[in-house]
């Protein structure tokens, strides 16, 4: 033998089996076999670990080429201890605030060496809820990112075991986990009481799918109807975050001129209540102001531009993994960081006409 460092050889191991062709995909056991090495040679092989003698470095390369064997992430994992892979898992990826918190999160993943990977988890079944921890389990894990803005959030977060470092985010503070919360009651209150002062006599809600009961736009809106003695409409609840489900309901808020104010759970749903109104006649702001929440990038270009409250959520999802990369050094206490979104004025939102009048 010639050269420096350690070689490590199977000693009295043959010459390379024959290499079947397996019709399931082929396991490290599988390349060991073909090869006639023991599996730590072949991981050595595929890790750099330790040397191993030319010979038998080329013979499990040879099985690895025969058999298109991949190393999986867990298999990896098992050979270098290294659990480095960030989960974030969500109900959404479509959706603005969840498709840039995502974003948030992978840029000051990826920063830190973390490679991101997305679970989508499309309803709270428990059956769903089960496979999709499950799968995620499976991966070389350093930590899990749960955004918990719908019931589908707060499912998953509540199925995960409690020995996984686990970050949340969310409109609300649970007070079990390290968290992130976007002060969504604040921001909702700052705009109700904007329409308030405009001269609205009230405003009308349409809330979308809630992480519990009420979440804290609809609670925000609420306190300050009543803080200001003003009638509180029934809420309206869209059945999705998008702008189609908003259509309907514009229109029937349109059938009724007693209406001159709408507050909308997220920008894309106010979109939809626009569409609406105008199909049933109305115009906006002229004779109904709408109000969105999130500030989406479309919201500063339609027309009229969507006057809404900013939530940063690429500053969230960033937040986040910064707790979670905290837990990962160690500090493993709940901790709470909180965002205050802000209101934005633009072109939807006006005084509301002159009684019995419409400013066409």
């Amino acid at each position: 033998m010639t050269g420096t460092g350690l070689v490590e050889d199977d000693g009295g191991a043959g010459a390379a089996a024959a290499v079947p062709t397996p019709a399931r995909p082929a396991s490290i056991s599988d390349v060991a076999r073909a090869a006639g090495v023991s599996v730590p040679t072949v991981s050595r092989v595929l890790t750099g670990a330790a040397r191993v003698s030319p010979e038998r470095r080329q013979r499990v390369l040879d099985a690895i080429e025969a058999l298109r064997y991949r190393p999986s992430a867990t298999a990896r994992a098992l050979v270098s201890g290294r659990r480095d892979q960030v989960a974030v898992m969500t109900s959404e990826t479509a959706v603005h605030g969840y498709s840039t918190t995502i974003k948030g999160v992978e840029t000051a993943a990826r920063a830190a060496g973390h490679p991101v990977v997305i679970s989508v988890v499309e309803s709270r079944d428990p059956e769903e809820i089960d496979r999709a921890v499950q799968v995620a389990l499976q991966l070389p894990l350093a930590g899990i990112v749960v955004l918990k803005f719908d019931a589908v959030g707060v499912a998953v977060l509540d199925a995960l075991p409690a020995d996984v470092p686990v970050v949340a985010v969310s409109g609300e503070a649970d007070g079990r986990h390290p968290q992130v919360v976007l002060d969504e009651e604040s921001g909702a209150a700052e705009l109700v009481r904007y329409l308030l002062d405009l001269g609205h006599r009230t405003v009308h809600h349409v809330a979308v799918p809630p992480s519990r009961a009420e979440d804290g736009r609809t609670t925000g809106w609420r306190r300050v109807l009543e803080a200001a003695g003003a009638e509180v409409p029934p809420v309206r609840l869209a059945d999705s975050f998008g702008a189609r489900s908003g259509i309907a309901i514009g229109r029937e808020l349109g059938a009724d001129p007693g209406v001159t104010a709408v507050f909308c759970g997220n920008d894309e749903v106010a979109m939809g209540v626009i569409r609406g109104l105008e199909e049933a006649g109305r115009r906006v702001p002229e004779d109904v102001s709408v109000v969105g929440f999130d500030d989406h990038p479309l919201a500063e270009v339609w027309r009229p531009g969507l006057t809404t409250v900013h939530q940063d959520f690429e500053a969230l999802g960033e937040r986040a993994f910064g707790l979670l990369a905290a837990q990962l050094a160690g500090d493993r206490r709940p901790t709470l960081s909180s965002a205050l979104p802000w209101l934005v004025r633009r072109g939807s939102a006006a005084p509301p006409p002159a009684a019995g009048q419409s400013r066409r």
